[in-house]
């Protein structure tokens, strides 16, 4: 079983927002709070990497999908997923895409659609606009019953989801 699993909002957060509720955390990234943007130094939520341990225990292979594109954000969140020890897993982010159209930027929906995960779990993007951001909203429609869908509220993580997860 392949898990695509998003990074930002779903399994990391930024510093400022521990201590605070999910409200709060929300209320920061839409204030801009300045550790929103310092990638570097964010941190686990709840106790996801026991979740995904478990998972991977099982069988199932963990790919992270990051929301950042520079060469040294996607490096930040790497060596985060290093020094926490998550569990092994390739880390995805959008490409530039050369094609008959010449370069183009990948979209979260391409990333997803690149990849063909049995589960997808990404969080709901309340900060940052809701549904329209997410990625499984925008993947093709005849390819969204071959992907479990699994949309957790931002911030809250993936704690309550089940240790054993059936596409």
């Amino acid at each position: 079983m392949k898990i695509l699993i998003f990074t930002e909002g779903t399994l990391l957060m930024h510093e400022n927002a521990v201590w605070h509720s999910r409200e709060e955390i929300v209320q920061q990234v839409k204030n801009k709070d300045p550790s929103v943007k310092n990638y570097s130094t964010y941190v686990p939520i709840g106790r996801c990497i026991d979740k995904l341990r478990a998972w991977k225990e099982k069988g199932a292979t963990i790919i992270y999908l990051t929301s950042r594109k520079s060469p040294e954000e996607i490096e930040a969140i790497q060596n985060l997923l290093t020094f926490y020890e998550f569990p092994e897993g390739k880390l995805e982010f959008r490409k530039k895409l050369s094609g008959l159209m010449g370069l183009f930027n990948e979209e979260y929906k391409d990333v997803v659609e690149r990849i063909m995960p049995d589960i997808l779990i990404e969080d709901d993007c309340e900060s940052i606009g809701g549904e329209k951001q997410m990625c499984y909203t925008n993947v093709k429609e005849e390819l969204k019953s071959k992907i479990k869908s699994i949309v957790v509220k931002e911030f809250e993580g993936i704690d309550n989801l089940p240790d054993e997860l059936k596409s």
